[in-house]
């Protein structure tokens, strides 16, 4: 055997072994049982096993399917500054008119702009004093550069909670497409996509007076618009006061109660209907569970919105507490600052762990950049006694008293329910705020019988046409023919390698890949077999026929597999998540299949006819 062929046979043996080697962990993984999957898990070798096996698609195994639009009502009005009803009116009416219209928004606020005549800088000094038309240009870039860092962060968020392979995609200018396969928890998913992220550290107004007057500016601005009146109600009395638990502490050095209480008791009076659902301590509202709808209905109403003071705000705490031992659940309500002391911007890191005085608690971590740290020092120096709230997308997540001056930057957020919630709550901070609201157009659940459905009929159909072609070659070119089955096998083998290599998700389109590749891999073979039999006709060796044979295949297999490549390159740039499934195997496959039949069968073919004394080939 000369050096050539020698070092062309160690080849083939490299790339049959390599492929070997890098399929091993894609078929132990779904060969083992589900026990020894568990054991996996539980000793942590599982994940390393899952980084270099191929995973199956949303289609093939279920999953979550949604679609996110930007609220652009919501992010327009966050860019307004001194507004009033009519900028308001015009972004709210100018969106119904584009849905209503199947328009796009910017041009349908531009003419609507137009029509009222107003100066668009006015309510925009963010983009500095200049014309409508320049404004608007401004505020559409800011809403696409919104979206694009909204892809980016639900892409980071995605990633950190764990989900395998996720399509992250963008569809039209202002949709995101997310699909999850595999997951197992929708709900926990849903939120964690969706949620804006607005990290805010706000002081709660401790003047039981300020208080009291909102209260009842509520019940009399309730009256005036009142059309029902509740008869959910529930009653505080003198002696259940001091049952009243003080809220969560933020720190180790954030502690302690939160002062005197009061109650205000309801007996369904008419004349107070918002106090007679509601009971006050430690200067926080406690709203009982089955109360909290109303009053969240009633608070949309903008008299009674109004009676809030302008300086304030009114936030809910997301937990419920049994604050008279009695079983009934309340939800905090607290009167707060309207503008934050600080926001998430200055956290630079969030880590889940068990913390808290008890050492027992779900907590999260945060830490702070410089400049966070200074102003969190100021703000913890300056305010000593009083309660701050760390409240996350409007909610308080937990308020507690400040003790003592941190300058260090580093405090955390408490009131966890497991070590999960914990979890996502420290993912969103570090993937970093939502720069706008996305809401959920659309949402699909693909449930695992039906991925099981598909998987099977997609695998019957590729073994069947495998099967047809490998029985249709060894009996019309015989031994050349098995040659060429042997070459095949190897290129779905050396496909699904690269595959399990790139840690790839296997779809629908893409088993629809490997069967359009199993045709194109063979088609090579007839080519190069049809050129070696004309050449026997004519009366050549074996060993010069095969020679030719190949020589003169050659041209027209290259020229087919690269124009298929070139086409499924574009498919993969341009193309969608499904259509980028297809157009990965089909490269990968193509490309193999060059290596296949023009390097290995033509290897072979050199092994067999080392021998002086061939004078015939079975083809």
């Amino acid at each position: 055997m000369s050096g050539t062929l020698r070092m062309r046979v160690f080849l083939v043996v490299l790339l049959i072994g390599s492929a070997a080697y890098m399929l091993r962990d894609t078929i132990s993984y779904y060969t083992m049982d589900e026990t020894r999957k568990e054991a996996l898990i539980e000793s942590g070798e599982m994940e390393s096993i899952r980084r270099n096996i191929i995973h199956k698609g949303l289609d093939l195994q279920g999953g979550m399917h949604v679609v996110l639009e930007v609220d652009l009502e919501e992010l327009i009005k966050t860019r307004v500054e001194g507004g009033d009803v009519l900028i308001e009116e015009l972004i709210t009416n100018s969106l119904q008119e584009a849905q209503l219209n199947e328009n796009e928004f910017f041009p349908t606020f531009e003419k609507n702009v137009k029509a009222t005549n107003i100066r668009l800088a006015r309510y925009f000094p963010i983009y500095e004093k200049g014309p409508n038309a320049d404004v608007l240009d401004a505020l559409e870039s800011d809403a696409k550069d919104a979206v694009d860092r909204a892809e980016e962060i639900i892409r980071n968020r995605v990633d950190e909670f764990g989900v395998s392979e996720p399509t992250i995609q963008r569809q039209g200018d202002w949709r995101i497409v997310v699909e999850l396969a595999g997951i197992s928890n929708e709900a926990q998913a849903r939120e964690l996509i969706q949620a804006t992220a607005l990290l805010e550290f706000v002081l709660i107004h401790e003047d039981p007076q300020l208080l009291n007057e909102m209260i009842r500016n509520i019940d009399k601005a309730w009256t005036t618009v009142m059309d029902n009146i509740p008869t959910d109600t529930v009653e505080l009395a003198e002696e259940d006061i001091g049952q009243i638990e003080t809220v969560p502490s933020l720190a180790e050095v954030l502690a302690g109660d939160d002062g005197d209480t009061l109650s205000i008791t309801g007996t369904g009076d008419i004349s107070r209907p918002f106090s007679s659902l509601i009971n006050v301590g430690g200067n926080t509202i406690w709203v009982p569970e089955e109360n909290v709808r109303s009053i969240k209905r009633k608070f949309k109403n903008p008299t009674i919105a109004a009676a809030i003071p302008s300086d304030s705000r009114l936030s809910w705490g997301v937990a419920t507490r049994d604050i008279r031992g009695d079983g009934r659940l309340h939800r905090a309500l607290y009167l707060m600052k309207e503008t934050a002391e600080l926001t998430g911007e200055v956290v630079t890191d969030a880590r889940e762990s068990l913390g808290g005085f008890s050492g027992a608690e779900f907590v999260v971590h945060i830490s702070m950049n410089d400049e966070g740290s200074r102003e969190w020092s100021k703000i913890t120096a300056g305010n000593v006694g009083k309660r701050i709230a760390i409240v996350m997308d409007g909610n308080v997540h937990m308020a507690g008293v400040i003790r003592d001056k941190i300058s260090d930057g580093r405090t955390q957020i408490e009131g966890m329910n497991d070590l999960q919630d914990a979890k996502k709550l420290a993912v969103v901070l570090r993937a970093g705020a939502l720069p706008a609201p996305m809401v959920i157009e659309e949402e699909r659940t693909i449930g695992a019988s039906l991925g099981a459905d598909s998987v099977s009929a997609a695998t019957r159909a590729m073994v069947f046409g495998f099967i047809l072609v490998i029985i249709f070659m060894a009996i019309y070119y015989k031994g050349s023919g098995l040659i060429a089955d042997f070459a095949l096998f190897l290129n779905l083998a050396f496909t699904l390698a690269v595959l399990s290599t790139l840690n790839a998700t296997l779809t629908l389109p893409g088993i629809a890949g490997l069967i359009l590749t199993v045709g194109m891999a063979v088609d090579a073979n007839v080519l190069i077999f049809e050129r070696i039999r004309e050449e026997l006709r004519n009366a050549k060796t074996v060993k010069k026929a095969i020679d030719d044979g190949f020589g003169r295949a050659l041209t027209t297999i290259v020229d087919a597999n690269l124009t298929t490549i070139l086409a499924a390159g574009v498919l993969w740039q341009f193309g969608s998540g499904t259509i980028k499934g297809f157009a990965t195997t089909l490269f990968w496959g193509i490309l193999t299949s060059m290596i296949t039949a023009i390097f290995i069968t033509r290897t072979i073919f050199m092994v067999l006819t080392e021998r002086k004394t061939m004078t015939k080939l079975s083809i």
